[in-house]
């Protein structure tokens, strides 16, 4: 929400401007300058809502991009458990006969919200 406010999130998904040449314009200079500031600005929130310990993992890293990958790495792995596990259980779920059909519906439904993931991705 704070980089939305601020304009910030594209340095999310651009990487850095080429390097700064002697014969580079005043418009790339300032692109260049504005993109290390707002790194620089998000690279802090970022670090600011982790942990000490997980802080201190991600600190050598100079740009957000770099911490947000590493990030993923590490974590979308435990993320396609929970998904698998989710699909397993979904898979082996049988409705017990006389049981309520709307509390069985509302099972099914939260593993399948489970199985998509956190972006809703199957």
């Amino acid at each position: 929400i704070v980089l939305d406010f601020e304009n910030q999130t594209y340095v999310l998904d651009r990487s850095l401007p080429r390097a700064l040449l002697e014969e580079s314009t005043h418009e790339e200079r300032l692109t260049f300058e504005k993109w290390l500031e707002d790194n620089r600005k998000v690279r802090s929130i970022v670090l600011g809502s982790m942990t000490n310990d997980i802080q201190k993992q991600y600190d050598r890293h100079d740009d957000i991009q770099s911490i947000m990958l590493r990030m993923s790495q590490i974590y979308a792995v435990l993320d396609r458990h929970i998904r698998y596990a989710a699909i397993k259980v979904f898979f082996g779920t049988k409705m017990i006969e006389g049981s309520s059909v709307q509390e069985h519906g509302v099972k099914m439904l939260s593993l399948v919200e489970k199985a998509q993931g956190p972006q809703g991705q199957s």
